[in-house]
């Protein structure tokens, strides 16, 4: 039953490689899957630029990923609850994240070149606004989803402000924010290449191999650095599901 759900996924790629092998696609614009998969394969044992191996691209983005959606869950989270528990404070903060959260990350690439000049953090700082956004709002929406029945009945028993938030709302709105986490983690990957296009200085990074590609005219390694962060982001997907299957076995 598991391998059905990847049918329609074959199935396109195989239409592909044939439109591809007959010359409906034009290879020099869209290459074909096996050209794509040599691709990769030139990444693993040459590396782009060559010596540039996948493997370290690959850790390097993933770091700048971790550590952005890192502090976009420390702060999303916690904001989150006490901005679902306060209306005061909701009412005050409010208005600065509206403001904020229609601009998109990649709107912020100049200022953040200029704050933190090229490097891991300015690729970090794009990666959090990617993932705060997504992480602050449901978290919220989970806290007010809260029935009041269970704060008032925690109340009546003697729970003070501090349990009522810890042990009634933060449970309560677990599902809503690992759906958060799932979301903020999915966009913070997305914002990788643009992130990764403002520089590094390493050399490594998924996006800033792929401009690489881009440069030298390769498109089946443009294609190839595409199809693993793809990839990878289905990984990252899947090992959240199982995360929040875990966590939430009592629904």
């Amino acid at each position: 039953m598991r391998l059905s759900r990847y049918i329609l996924l074959v199935g396109l790629i195989a239409i592909w490689q044939v439109l591809s092998y007959f010359g409906v696609i034009p290879k020099y614009k869209v290459p074909s899957p096996i050209d794509v998969l040599l691709g990769i394969r030139d990444l693993f044992i040459v590396g782009l630029p060559p010596g540039y191996r996948l493997m370290q691209h690959i850790l390097e983005s993933l770091n700048r990923v971790f550590w952005g959606f890192l502090f976009a869950s420390m702060i999303g989270i916690p904001l989150g609850i006490v901005m679902g528990w306060s209306k005061l404070i909701k009412r005050m903060v409010d208005p600065i994240i509206e403001l904020l959260r229609p601009v998109p990350p990649l709107a912020w690439i100049p200022i953040s070149v200029l704050w933190f000049g090229i490097g891991i953090k300015s690729a970090v700082f794009i990666i959090f606004l990617g993932a705060f956004f997504p992480i602050l709002l449901t978290t919220v929406a989970g806290v007010v989803s809260v029935d009041v029945v269970l704060v008032d009945a925690s109340r009546s028993l003697g729970a003070k402000g501090k349990e009522v938030l810890l042990k009634v709302l933060a449970p309560g709105a677990m599902p809503s924010i690992l759906t958060g986490l799932r979301i903020g983690l999915g966009i913070g990957w997305m914002t990788l290449v643009a992130a990764e296009f403002t520089g590094v200085k390493t050399g490594y990074g998924l996006g800033y191999m792929i401009m690489t590609a881009r440069d030298i005219q390769r498109p089946d390694e443009i294609l190839a650095g595409m199809a693993i962060i793809g990839l990878l982001g289905y990984l990252m997907d899947r090992i959240l599901r199982l995360v929040e299957a875990r966590v939430l076995r009592w629904r």
